[in-house]
């Protein structure tokens, strides 16, 4: 059942129950101005019958007494009756209202019946106090059927509603961190599909967490790759150059006295070529480390010098650089994002792909700058594209500077990366 049919079926009997309710009052005041419609009809027919009633045994006052008592002895509606030449005065709110509404008192017509003498007039009291009374009736129903109709809307939607707890209770789990939201089954359809989305949230949630978990321990292994590597590089390299620079220039220090020019333009040779060989090592752990230069012009070096570097150490593969005549101006970390990118993607390929081509594609519009990683490898496995962390780290770095990473199929059945980087307009620029 869905809420709709569950608010439409309380309403119905709530109004069905408050119908049967009016009924009754409406058949409870029928019966009433039934019973007074009867009562004032009786009565009326008493005085007629004490008027005509001839009884030789009483004298002209009891008699008199007699029909004073019958006129007085329930009410009469509609007519006033009274002994005598002067009708019985109207009082009371009833009268008042009469009078407000412009019904003005009526003297009535003397009658002569025997020897009685009486004065009969109009009296609209009592269907002023009869239409009163109703008005009354009515008010009254309506404020019950009000007050009833706010209380089961109250109660309607208290109760279609109380999902509407277990659900927030639910998200308050998942922003405390816990991985499922622990929701009840609902009776209703929306809520039911309120509860799948928030369990499908709860499952990104969780993916994402162990996404950036798997990221985080990536990146801490990345890092002490890097510092071993680099400490590596500085004990063979940087290490073993300085050693024979302190070498020779210990050489010269003690035979400085007895060296022929030769001999001294030899060892300053070899200082000229161990302190160049020392820049070199340090250049490269330097563009390794953080390219320099990315400019227009810096970056096509570096990218080019990217993908000759990789030719060289895999060669095995196939690279190809597609660049365009000019590249547009980008913003520092963009550019930094655009060669991390097509570093990160390369050594994908080299690493996991098992591909003979890869070709590199940078091509621009007015819509932004596009690149276009391709290998004929082992292309996206049969269960999908995986985010690993590679992948996840070229998306953080891309959301970082507005960019956005597509994954597919390559034309050579391959892994293809499709990258859209975002032109500055009026930011700071390289």
């Amino acid at each position: 059942m869905d809420l709709r049919r569950r608010l439409v079926g309380y309403l119905s009997l709530m109004l069905l129950a408050l119908l049967l309710v009016t009924l009754t009052i409406n058949l409870s005041s029928l019966r009433s101005d039934v019973t007074t419609e009867l009562a004032a009809s009786r009565q009326l027919a008493r005085v007629l019958l004490e008027i005509g009633r001839n009884e030789a045994d009483l004298t002209p006052a009891a008699a008199a007494a007699r029909l004073e008592t019958a006129l007085h002895g329930g009410p009469l509606r509609h007519i006033r009756i009274a002994t005598g030449t002067v009708p019985p005065p109207t009082s009371g709110s009833s009268a008042s209202l009469a009078a407000l509404l412009g019904f003005a008192p009526d003297p009535g017509q003397l009658l002569r019946i025997g020897g009685h003498q009486l004065r009969i007039a109009s009296d609209p009291t009592s269907e002023i106090e009869e239409r009163v009374h109703d008005t009354v009736q009515l008010l009254i129903t309506l404020l019950f059927f009000s007050g009833a109709t706010l209380l089961v809307v109250w109660w309607a939607a208290d109760r279609a509603l109380a999902p509407v707890r277990a659900l927030e209770a639910g998200l308050q789990r998942l922003a405390r961190g816990e991985a499922d939201a622990a929701l009840p089954a609902f009776a209703l359809r929306e809520f039911t599909r309120v509860a799948s989305a928030i369990d499908q949230l709860a499952a990104a949630l969780s993916g994402a967490k162990e996404a950036q978990r798997r990221l985080s321990h990536r990146l801490i292994r990345v890092q002490e790759d890097e510092r071993g590597a680099l400490a590596r590089e500085l004990h063979d390299e940087t290490g073993q150059t300085l050693t024979a620079i302190n070498v020779t220039a210990t050489y010269l220090e003690r035979h400085a006295g007895r060296l022929g020019a030769d001999q001294i333009t030899e060892c300053a040779q070899d200082l000229r070529r161990d302190v160049r060989g020392g820049g070199e090592q340090l250049r490269a752990m330097l563009k390794q480390l953080r390219p320099h230069c990315l400019d227009a012009p810096g970056l096509t070096s570096a990218l080019r010098e990217l993908v000759g570097g990789w030719r060289q150490r895999a060669p095995d593969t196939s690279f190809s650089l597609e660049l365009p005549a000019t590249l547009p101006p980008l913003e520092r970390e963009a550019a930094l994002t655009l060669y991390r990118v097509v570093q990160e993607g390369l050594t994908n390929v080299v690493r996991h792909s098992a591909a003979t081509e890869c070709s590199v594609r940078i091509s621009t519009d007015h819509a932004g700058l596009e690149l276009r990683v391709e290998d004929n490898g082992n292309g996206i496995p049969a269960s999908g594209a995986s985010r690993g962390c590679g992948l996840l780290g070229m998306e953080e770095r891309l959301r970082m500077v507005g960019g956005q990473l597509a994954i597919g199929t390559g034309a050579a059945g391959g892994l293809l990366l499709q990258i859209h980087l975002p032109l500055p307009a009026t930011e700071e620029l390289v």
